[in-house]
């Protein structure tokens, strides 16, 4: 099966979610990278790099959500948005940034799992 094929024949909650997936990625390092990239650079330097990273975020997350949102309600697609975000986040904030493994990550997961729940029970 060729790969734009496979693609198309997911479910639209799968699509949308790997769309989010590598949103969230660009959005990270936008959002982030530099604090460890650019601390020495003009802050400019460092909002222009992260514009230029943004546009791949939103190129990816204007379609997630709007795929998204004919299969799922607002409130179904921003859960799903935010469990990306720290499904991203935990890894890229650990191996990327360096910072410790706290229990918090945890907590934090087990609350949006909860609110996975919620969100999406029928």
């Amino acid at each position: 099966m060729q790969p734009l094929k496979a693609i198309a024949a997911m479910p639209p909650l799968v699509r949308t979610a790997l769309l989010l997936v590598a949103s969230n990625v660009f959005m990270t390092f936008a959002w982030y990278a530099h604090l460890r990239n650019l601390r020495d650079r003009p802050l400019v330097i460092a909002i222009l790099a992260s514009w230029g990273i943004a546009f791949f975020e939103y190129a990816l997350q204007v379609p997630a959500n709007r795929l998204g949102f004919g299969s799922m309600s607002l409130p179904q697609l921003k859960v799903l948005q935010e469990v990306v975000t720290l499904l991203v986040f935990v890894p890229f904030a650990i191996l990327y940034m360096k910072q410790p493994i706290k229990t918090d990550f945890l907590w934090a997961g087990l609350c949006l799992v909860g609110a996975v729940y919620f969100v999406f029970r029928a």
